[in-house]
């Protein structure tokens, strides 16, 4: 048999489950693994696993399973670890609604946890999600059941020009992302986003950040990928790092204001400014591992959104009075950057200065923690 296999998110390849799974199907027949997603790009890398999964290009879930369906592969496995057995059964749902192709594909979700299950969501695949759930002691669940309960839990939408948006398995106090910026927490565990003229105005069952729905601006709200918790839950991470610079006599540095971006793009530069407590923190985890370091431009309303982030030698973070990020970061890209996204420079600590200098004119307190 040819078998494509997605792995989806940092939490299957960090509990060792996405090796586990990947080496029992090979005894079956050939096997090509994908990332679906971009969190667990990190994961694979500390893992030592790019060689196994192919991480080279950022692709949603779906578009995943498709590539590989349109390759001709017999059987695809979808493997993930959600929070919950609710929350990754409402994303494999999803995944598979979402696909063109609507291949033979069996979802492996949870597989350390006594809840964890095998999904055939393909009729004719039922007896090989069989196979596999004996083998790996889970459980076999019903597309039907799951299906049924999706349809139970869908919000009956009031004729009123906005759109709702019901969040599945979310706990109160989590963080709440959409397209990969925080943009509130919920408050209960009944969560509804609601968007008018593609800006998200309200959560039912949650608190709105203002600032983050901002930063976000439009989206198409049955469109935009939500999650919610944590990106990357295990709190026994050791980064791997995957490349060192090298001296140079001139210097890439890049600018970046926006979570959502492929920061793994960004991994050959020689320093990051970024700009957002969220921002900082998420580029500087991933751009440890190619020893890239960040200046943040901050003020102080971090989100927990990883167990424990990481930060390359040389690294600075300035932190600001609330609100005044976005204005520091919109003068230093103006006047610095000339509005590119990458420039050149000869001396990192050089550029600090010039950054320093233009946050002194300004008259505004600030705190510098440097690494």
């Amino acid at each position: 048999m040819k078998i494509g296999v997605v792995v989806h998110g940092p939490q299957i390849v960090d509990s060792g489950y996405a090796l586990k799974i990947i080496k029992l199907l090979k005894e079956y027949g050939k096997v090509k693994a994908l990332l679906g997603g971009t969190m667990g790009r990190t994961a694979v890398y500390d893992a030592h696993l790019e060689n196994l999964i192919d991480i080279s290009k950022k692709r949603l879930p779906s578009q995943s399973i498709d590539k590989l369906a349109k390759e001709g592969h017999d059987i695809i496995f979808l493997l993930n670890y959600g929070k919950s057995k609710v929350t990754g059964h409402g994303f494999g749902y999803k995944v598979f609604m979402k696909t063109k192709t609507k291949p033979k594909l069996i979802q492996i979700e949870r597989p350390g946890e006594k809840d964890g299950t095998v999904i055939p969501w393909h009729k004719s695949a039922k007896r090989l999600a069989k196979e596999i759930a004996d083998k790996l002691g889970l459980q076999l669940v019903k597309t039907e059941d799951i299906i049924k309960k999706m349809h139970i839990d869908e919000h009956d939408r009031p004729s009123d020009g906005r759109v709702y948006r019901r969040i599945i398995g979310v706990s109160k106090d989590e963080n709440i992302f959409v397209n990969g910026i925080v943009i509130g927490k919920a408050t209960s565990d009944n969560v509804i986003l609601v968007a008018e003229d593609g800006i998200i105005k309200e959560i039912i069952g949650g608190q709105l950040k203002k600032h983050g729905v901002e930063k976000l601006g439009p989206v198409d709200l049955d469109k935009a990928i939500v999650k919610t918790g944590l990106l990357r839950r295990s709190d026994k991470i050791k980064p791997r790092k995957v490349k060192a610079r090298k001296p140079k006599k001139k210097l890439k540095v890049a600018f970046l204001d926006h979570a959502a971006e492929d920061i793994y793009t960004l991994k050959g530069s020689d320093l990051v400014v970024t700009v957002g407590d969220d921002t900082s923190l998420v580029a500087a985890d991933i751009l440890y591992r190619f020893d890239v370091p960040i200046i943040g431009i901050t003020d102080g309303d971090i989100d927990k959104v990883v167990e424990k982030g990481f930060k390359t030698k040389g690294s600075m973070i300035i932190e600001f009075e609330k609100g005044w990020d976005d204005i520091i970061g919109r003068k230093i890209f103006n006047e610095i950057f000339k509005k590119k996204y990458t420039i050149e420079i000869e001396k990192i600590e050089n550029f600090k200065k010039k950054i320093l200098k233009i946050i002194n004119n300004m008259n505004v307190h600030y705190l510098i923690k440097e690494i």
